[in-house]
């Protein structure tokens, strides 16, 4: 079963992601951006789901240091912050996706489906 990490640090929207998951995805957690960039060297997770606003270390930074190690392991932006800027601003940091908070089940698991095939 492929596994996802998630990089959340709000506790009820981790749980929103694990029940969304649970039953396709293997998970772990990441609570926030250091601690993401840590977990995808040594868990080798086949996704990330990324939260831009992490304490520590933002999801915007974790993605760039991910990225210039894994470049080609799948990164979804999580955002409550679904402004043009914002998606933009996460595609230049190189995340493959982008999914608005609240997502929707159906939503995160098509996005997730199409990157991992």
């Amino acid at each position: 079963m492929k596994r996802i990490l998630i990089a959340e640090d709000n506790d009820s929207n981790y749980l929103l992601m694990t029940f969304i998951l649970k039953g396709h995805y293997e998970f772990l957690r990441a609570s926030d951006g250091q601690e993401a960039v840590d977990k995808a060297s040594t868990e080798h997770p086949d996704l990330i789901l990324m939260d831009l606003k992490m304490p520590r270390m933002d999801g915007l930074t974790a993605t760039k240091q991910i990225k210039g190690m894994l470049p080609n392991l799948p990164i979804v932006a999580l955002t409550a912050n679904a402004f043009d800027t914002d998606r933009h601003q996460a595609m230049e940091a190189g995340c493959d996706a982008f999914l608005a908070k609240p997502v929707s089940a159906a939503d995160c698991l098509q996005t997730i489906d199409k990157l991992l095939k």
